[in-house]
């Protein structure tokens, strides 16, 4: 009896989740949908590392970093190549990374590895109007909301669990807010306030 009932609750622990479509849109006290807010889902009962590695780019061009917000996985290498015919000192002084790229020129790149989960704010310390973010994420839920102001998961375990939505300039203490998703729960809307962006000063070449 006792193996008996040892073999179910192995089967069950190993039978998969179901997977469901999980929505998540985000809209400001207006209901405008906000975009480029970093939606992640936190399931209760299932995890899914992204892949790890890989390269991603973020250049700088016309005095200004592109992409303004770039999501990747731990253990991502992120190159910044510079194509303003100017000079640029790239930095983050962050928590999840540390790091400074000394004056480099026009067509030169310099490459950051990222192992830690958290969020990288960018600036350069000769152009005070140059500002952007790397998200860098341990889970593979995670997306970013497009001009419609939602993320969807096609794929999502249709279980407990939770969700979190970041933006650089959202009121909340860490730029996030959260809630619980149940099973079956399939869309979700939050209501978020965001701080105007910061002045972009014009530079001089």
């Amino acid at each position: 009896m006792v193996r008996f009932t040892f073999l179910v609750l192995a089967l069950v622990s190993a039978t998969p989740l179901e997977a469901a479509p999980l929505t998540v849109r985000v809209v400001d006290p207006s209901g405008r949908p906000v975009r480029d807010a970093v939606v992640t889902l936190d399931p209760a009962a299932a995890t899914r590392a992204p892949r790890p590695g890989g390269r991603f780019v973020v250049s700088q061009k016309d005095l200004q970093f592109h992409p303004f917000l770039t999501i990747v996985p731990v253990g991502a290498d992120v190159s910044f190549p510079n194509f303003d015919p100017t000079k640029h000192h790239v930095y983050s002084f962050s928590s999840a990374k540390r790091f400074e790229l000394k004056l480099f020129a026009k067509d030169q790149s310099r490459t950051v590895h990222f192992e830690k989960p958290g969020v990288i704010a960018l600036g350069c310390n000769i152009h005070d109007g140059m500002s952007a973010f790397i998200f860098v994420t341990d889970t593979a839920w995670t997306a970013r909301t497009n001009a419609q102001g939602v993320a969807a998961f096609g794929n999502a375990p249709n279980t407990a669990g939770r969700v979190t939505v970041w933006h650089p300039y959202l009121r909340a203490p860490g730029g996030s807010v959260e809630q619980n998703v149940g099973p079956g729960q399939r869309n979700l809307s939050f209501s978020v306030r965001l701080r105007p962006p910061p002045s972009m000063p014009m530079a001089d070449y």
